[in-house]
């Protein structure tokens, strides 16, 4: 592990990459090679076609087809390489008020080796990322954010770790140069458990345990993911990451899967994609995710643009994140959202053919009144008018593990 304050951005970069879909081409803007995480060679072995993704090579599926590798999510267990997030600890005794400095959740009231999504945001009430931050037993938080995003993010936590240091703050930041393996399916708990001593039973949703795995030490298992299903992620030790994918393929019901399942999987589960659905032009309370704001940081407004997105709860705002169906031809990003008389009033930020549900599923941005679930609208899909309302999310129910 690296010190944040003596490498700076160029070092952040090492561990990350992105989760931005270009117009779903999986290509990237950068001009330097494409990086490759431990699993490359890996991935090619089991017949991974593998693309440019926001700066990586990664698997864009296997030799099954994109709606196989989906469902066998769905059913079973399959296993996704995402060893291009950006993971981070935060350590020293202000940790805390230096990440709440950035974030609208509250970390404090966090649990230990409990975790929350959470938003970084800016003055104006605009999400500069999504991340997922654990208060762990150990002394620091770790957090896991979208490589996407990792210029941007590392010089906004770099420049406030500068400026907490130079106010006498105690803090640091470690880039965790591990890969990043994330297991997920209804039968992923079972799977996992074989190369546990720790009871999965106890490890609920959005909570944490540093273990051992499958005889591998030095692993953090954190119960979450990004398919709406029961699952984990597991940072491992780079130089054994081949290893531990190897031994839960061993089991039968597991399978490796791709980044075209991924993004189906997250879109039935309503959940959004930096760069697609959340930008800095949109707010929380526009991008329907208000739970994501901490009760006491509500009170106290004290988080980044606090002041244009509190009064916007229980105001106006200028549009509202929904779920969409239609029939006919999907829609797709950028798509034309059309009231019944054929105004348009809003755009698709995400859309595809459900595999799950086999209705065509997407999301997007509404006027207000129009984001009531089950108002008729209409979408221009190749200059064709197409039949659509909208809906709750998530359209396929989520299956968290929460014990209750």
């Amino acid at each position: 592990m690296q010190r944040l304050r003596w490498i700076g951005v160029k070092a952040l970069r090492s561990g990350a990459a992105g989760s931005r879909l270009q117009e779903r081409s999986y290509s990237s803007s950068q001009t330097n090679p494409p990086r490759q995480t431990p699993l490359y060679d890996f991935h090619r072995e089991h017949g991974g076609k593998m693309v440019e993704f926001a700066g990586w090579k990664l698997p864009v599926q296997y030799k099954d087809s994109h709606i196989a590798s989906h469902l066998h999510t769905r059913q079973h267990c399959s296993v996704f390489d995402v060893s291009h997030m950006l993971q981070t600890k935060v350590l020293g005794k202000d940790r805390i008020p230096f990440m709440e400095s950035m974030v609208v959740a509250d970390i404090a009231e966090l649990k230990e080796n409990q975790g929350t999504l959470s938003l970084f945001t800016n003055e104006k009430g605009g999400i500069i990322d999504d991340l997922i931050v654990t208060k762990t037993s150990d002394g620091y938080l770790y957090v896991v954010s979208n490589a996407g995003c990792s210029e941007k993010d590392s010089a906004h936590m770099l420049n406030k770790l500068q400026a907490f240091k130079a106010a006498g703050r105690d803090v640091d930041l470690e880039h965790i140069d591990c890969a990043l393996l994330a297991v997920q399916g209804p039968l992923s708990a079972r799977v996992l458990q074989a190369g546990l001593t720790d009871d999965l039973s106890k490890l609920t949703f959005m909570t944490s345990v540093y273990t051992t795995v499958f005889g591998i030490p030095g692993c953090r298992v954190t119960r979450c993911g990004y398919t709406g299903e029961d699952g984990v992620e597991i940072s491992v030790p780079a130089q054994r990451a081949v290893e531990l994918a190897d031994k839960l393929l061993q089991n039968s019901d597991v399978k490796l899967a791709g980044l075209a399942a991924r993004d189906s999987l997250r879109l039935e589960a309503g959940l959004c994609l930096y760069g697609n659905d959340i930008d800095e032009t949109t707010t929380p309370v526009e991008a329907s995710l208000v739970w994501t704001l901490g009760k006491r940081r509500r009170t106290a407004m004290d988080f980044p643009g606090a002041s244009v997105i509190v009064p916007q709860i229980k105001g106006k705002v200028k549009h509202k994140r929904v779920g969409l169906t239609s029939t006919g031809p999907p829609v797709r990003q950028h798509a034309p959202i059309l009231n019944l008389e054929g105004r348009v009033i809003g755009e698709v930020t995400s859309g595809c053919p459900s595999p799950s549900l086999r209705v065509n599923v997407a999301m997007g941005y509404v006027e207000p009144e129009y984001a009531k679930a089950g108002t008729a609208v209409r979408f221009e899909v190749r200059k064709k008018i197409v039949d659509g309302v909208t809906t709750k999310m998530p359209f396929v129910p989520a299956k968290y593990y929460t014990l209750k």
